[in-house]
């Protein structure tokens, strides 16, 4: 198996541009989902599925911490490896950190909480009824599912935010005007597609805009075309910024249609849009490969020591 490099002694995981959309107590089990769907089951939660004792789950998420990037040759931690690296899984923590409501919460991935489950299952020195229970229940049924369930929680469809803002910003644009959010609709399609929750947390159109107001102001274009106006925005309902309807963002004049697609294209992309993606690597499946993957199709530079 091939090494990682090693961790500095002073790496702290950065908490998930992400929250949290439900989180309960069941049956003595605390688990939760995420915004992006993602399922999950927090320390205390780990601790009673698996029929150990929490200050052992701390023991072992503390020994992945400290091994991670070393060749392991026995012991637990030697388990924890070769089972979560062969199935794809090489994080330099066994937790996703998130700030909710102002408190830190420690989600445990559903791949993470089998390896848990299977250990004292299986592998333990003192194996435990309650982690073989659990473990073939959920072999069947899967934790994802399990939680789903327990929780009454049904997954949302991914397009409805972008598709309700289509919806209400379709006749928004003033005559002889164009704005950023239509002429980015190709970008946030592949967002969406690549699996970043584009909803009322993530709005991609907002980033854009203020880098073109940006370029807008500084290199004069206001002295080449019509000055740009303001238009009447609208949030879907359901979206917290609706409490602030209507929103009056820039209209571009048509003229400046042709610069504003030059410079997405040539300059946001290339320069921009990478770092945004990257910003947001925690939110996607596939962690910082994937977000480097989907920047590298931008970006001609290196990212992240990788071309």
């Amino acid at each position: 198996m091939a090494n990682s490099p090693r961790l500095p002694a002073t790496y702290k995981q950065l908490p998930l541009d992400l929250g949290i959309e439900v989180e309960k107590d069941v049956n003595g089990i605390e688990m939760g989902v995420l915004e992006n769907g993602m399922a999950y089951l927090t320390q205390r939660g780990l601790s009673a599925i698996c029929g150990a004792a929490r200050s052992t789950i701390q023991e072992i998420t503390k020994e992945w911490e400290d091994n991670f990037g070393l060749d392991l040759q026995r012991g637990r931690s030697l388990y924890f490896s070769d089972y979560l690296r062969q199935a794809g899984y090489d994080e330099p923590t066994l937790f996703m950190e998130i700030q909710h409501n102002g408190s830190t919460h420690y989600a445990y991935p559903e791949l993470v909480c089998m390896a848990f489950i299977e250990f004292f299952a299986f592998e333990a020195q003192r194996t435990n009824d309650t982690a073989l229970l659990n473990f073939r229940k959920l072999a069947r049924y899967g934790l994802n599912q399990y939680i789903y369930d327990a929780l009454g929680y049904s997954p949302t469809d991914k397009w409805v935010y972008f598709n309700d803002r289509v919806s209400i910003l379709q006749d928004s644009s003033p005559d002889g005007h164009f704005i950023v959010f239509k002429e980015t609709t190709g970008m946030v399609v592949d967002l969406i597609r690549a699996g970043l929750p584009v909803n009322d947390k993530s709005i991609p159109d907002i980033s854009v805009g203020k880098c073109w107001s940006k370029h807008w102001e500084d290199s004069g274009l206001r002295d080449d075309h019509a000055e740009r106006i303001k238009f009447e925005h609208n949030y879907p309902r359901y979206y917290p910024q609706s409490a602030s309807n209507p929103q009056l963002p820039w209209a571009y004049p048509d003229s400046a249609l042709g610069e504003f697609r030059r410079w997405f294209r040539h300059e946001y992309l290339p320069t921009k849009y990478p770092a945004y993606i990257l910003r947001k690597a925690n939110v996607l499946s596939g962690g910082l490969d994937h977000a480097e993957q989907i920047a590298a199709l931008y970006e001609p530079k290196k990212i992240g020591g990788k071309k």
